[in-house]
């Protein structure tokens, strides 16, 4: 039997922790591969939490436990706490398509379903069975995810026919539709030109009024745009993804605390 995310205690958790998302000593394995261990750390609410490091060192990973998206990847494992409003979602007794209903997932390359741009909004809606005017819906997606204006007067057209920019904007909007609490992005801006990249920065930080961010991403200027927090991973010297460092990201990008820190974001390695 699953578990409903109980409301009430989502909202008196928040206003208590002032986090939306808190991680306990985070274990994650590949069949007998330890990927990430020992990961701690906690998610503020409307903040845009940037997740840093060289690659190979489970930043990807630790943010598909967040929606539990690597319960789709046969043999992996995850271990430790994920805390979601106070409650743990990596119970067994939880609906992780719930979970994946209020942390929704903006992915690295933009994917677009095949279909028009209107029906790619109403989909993900249909499906979860949220009711009321798709119109306004459709619109107002559109509108938060900053693509209006560019796609109101062909909502009828595939949305594979848009700029990788404008697709990008699509799914946003697409996962903005079906009105999540947290928006995890995995390196959103990695296949797109500098001006479509700015565009998706923007939007971020619009956005972060309204829900909790958590984005992965390579670009170190991007990271200290955009982030309120930065968690900056790398690996030890078993090859595991372990957390180095987390801290707001003025500061970390000013005068890290650790050398490997520093190391990484001046470029000395990764």
């Amino acid at each position: 039997m699953s578990v409903t995310l109980d409301e009430s205690t989502i909202k008196s958790w928040t206003s208590d922790a002032g986090a939306v998302v808190s991680i306990h000593d985070l274990r994650v394995f590949y069949g007998n591969f330890l990927a990430v261990t020992g990961v701690t750390f906690d998610v503020p609410k409307h903040q845009i939490t940037a997740l840093i490091g060289p690659s190979g060192c489970g930043k990807s990973t630790v943010l598909r436990c967040i929606n539990r998206m690597n319960d789709l990847i046969p043999g992996a494992r995850v271990e430790g706490q994920i805390l979601y409003h106070g409650q743990d979602i990596c119970t067994s007794q939880v609906d992780p398509v719930e979970v994946r209903r209020r942390i929704g997932m903006v992915f690295q390359k933009p994917n677009p379903f095949p279909k028009s741009i209107y029906e790619n909004i109403a989909w993900g809606v249909k499906i979860n069975g949220i009711t009321g005017n798709m119109d306004e819906l459709v619109e107002r997606s559109l509108r938060q995810a900053a693509l209006w204006d560019e796609v109101k007067d062909k909502l009828q057209e595939s949305g594979l026919a848009l700029s990788g920019g404008q697709q990008q904007r699509l799914c946003i909007a697409r996962t903005l539709a079906i009105n999540p609490d947290v928006i995890l992005m995995d390196e959103p801006a990695s296949a797109l030109d500098p001006i479509s990249t700015l565009k998706i920065e923007d939007l971020m930080r619009e956005l972060e009024r309204q829900y909790t961010i958590v984005v992965v991403t390579h670009n170190m200027q991007q990271a200290a745009r955009v982030s309120d927090q930065t968690i900056f991973f790398s690996l030890d010297e078993h090859r595991h993804g372990v957390l180095i460092e987390a801290g707001r990201t003025r500061d970390m990008f000013t005068n890290p605390r650790d050398q490997r820190t520093e190391d990484y974001i001046t470029g000395r390695f990764g």
